[in-house]
C-alpha cells in the first residue's frame, strides 16, 4: 500500500519512464521508515544489518537498508555471516536461525527474482578480493584471487572507491578485523 502511494504521487514525474534501482529504492526507504518508526515507538535502537561486503562496494541504499543506530556486521564478510549463522545454530543445538534462511541465494529482495548476483560477484570471490584489498592493503595489480580476472578486481576495487560516500553516511561500525571502517579507513569522495 505504501510503495503504491509513492506510485501513484510521482506517476505524473516517472511517465514513460522503465522501472529501475528508483523503485527499489523507494521499497527500501519504505522499510527503514517503518523500522524507525517502531524503534522510536518503542525508545529503541534500529541495528543496521549491512555486512563488510555490502558496505565495501555500496550496496546498500542510504536511508535504506543502511538506516539503523549502529552496524553489528558491518565488519564481517557475507561469507563469515553466513558461517556465524550456522555455527550459532549449532551451538544453541537448534535452527534459532531458519537453515532456510542461511541457505537461500541472497537477495535484497526488492523486486520479483532478483538476487544479489544480478549486479554483484559470487561473495566467495567479492569477498577474497576485498580481503586483499581491505585487510592487506594490496594494490590492485597485486591482487590474485581464483575466478576473479583481473577486469573484475579492478571493477569491485571501484565500486569501493565509488561508495565511500555511503559509508559515511552508514552507522557507526562495530570493529571485529584488523581494518574495519571507520576514521581509520576514510578515503576521498572525490579523487
Amino acid at each position: 500500500d505504501v510503495m503504491s502511494a509513492y506510485e501513484f504521487i510521482l506517476a505524473d514525474q516517472f511517465k514513460g519512464k522503465p522501472a529501475d534501482v528508483t523503485e527499489e529504492n523507494i521499497q527500501a526507504r519504505i522499510r527503514a521508515n517503518i523500522l524507525m518508526a517502531l524503534a522510536n515507538k518503542e525508545r529503541a535502537l534500529l541495528l543496521n544489518t549491512s555486512n563488510k561486503s555490502e558496505l565495501a562496494v555500496g550496496y546498500g541504499t542510504i536511508y535504506g537498508d543502511l538506516a539503523g543506530a549502529l552496524s553489528v556486521i558491518g565488519d564481517v564478510y557475507k561469507t563469515k555471516v553466513r558461517e556465524l549463522a550456522a555455527w550459532y545454530n549449532s551451538e544453541q543445538r537448534n535452527e534459532t536461525i531458519p537453515v532456510s534462511i542461511i541457505q537461500k541465494e541472497p537477495s535484497a529482495e526488492l523486486r520479483p527474482g532478483q538476487k544479489d548476483s544480478d549486479s554483484l560477484p559470487p561473495y566467495e570471490i567479492l569477498d577474497a578480493v576485498l580481503e586483499c584489498y581491505i585487510e592487506k592493503n594490496e594494490a590492485l595489480n597485486g591482487i590474485y584471487v581464483s575466478g576473479a580476472s583481473s577486469v573484475l578486481v579492478g571493477e569491485v576495487i571501484d565500486m569501493v572507491r565509488k561508495a565511500e560516500f555511503k559509508r559515511t553516511q552508514a552507522a557507526p561500525v562495530i570493529r571485529v578485523s584488523v581494518r574495519g571502517f571507520g576514521s581509520g579507513w576514510r578515503m576521498p569522495i572525490s579523487i
